[in-house]
């Protein structure tokens, strides 16, 4: 009997003073315990890789056979990898080959939840460049399965007013999964037209 209450009391206490449950998140099956992955502006500024919302408010979110369908209408359509690299006096840093989707356009870092001044003008100067300076003019933006970069892209893209945004949010991996090829790219430089 005496273990018996001494089991309650543990028991009862440990509810008292249990931790609070994490806060709710807007996106089923994505748990957020952390108010400080998001910036004040709403990008992703920690934990890149980790479970994406299925849908984004800004972008229209497109899967493999999706992408298939628009290419076949649409060959020249913009695709942006936004996945990162390692930058060194104005120079992208990679030691392997960069395995992307054929004829994406690579602009590192330009997912990154906050830029700094040279990438914001990389990022606008070269968006500027493959919708021919119509922000109507669709652009396809990605990375990887589960990275928030792209959906930092696509926001930004369309806080800078592109109405005609693709976000296709398994990348690479679900290109790669469709046993469709991927091709080495580099890099397009900082001061590149």
């Amino acid at each position: 009997m005496k273990n018996n209450a001494i089991w309650l009391c543990l028991l009862m206490s440990s509810t008292v003073f249990a931790a609070p449950e994490p806060p709710a998140t807007q996106w089923p099956g994505v748990e957020l315990t952390e108010a400080s992955l998001f910036s004040n502006a709403g990008y992703r500024i920690k934990r890149f890789r980790s479970p994406t919302p299925p849908t984004h408010e800004q972008a229209t979110v497109i899967d493999t056979q999706t992408l298939l369908r628009m290419l076949a209408k649409q060959p020249d359509l913009p695709l942006i990898d936004v996945r990162p690299a390692d930058i060194t006096n104005g120079i992208f840093i990679y030691s392997a080959p960069h395995l992307s989707l054929p004829d994406s356009v690579w602009l590192p870092n330009v997912g990154k939840g906050v830029l700094d001044n040279d990438t914001t003008d990389y990022y606008r100067k070269h968006l500027t460049r493959l919708t021919e300076g119509d922000k109507n003019n669709p652009v396809v933006l990605f990375c990887r399965a589960d990275c928030w970069m792209s959906w930092n892209a696509a926001k930004r893209a369309a806080n800078w007013g592109y109405t005609q945004l693709y976000w296709y949010r398994d990348g690479i991996d679900g290109w790669e999964e469709a046993d469709k090829t991927l091709v080495s790219i580099t890099p397009t430089l900082l001061g590149q037209e």
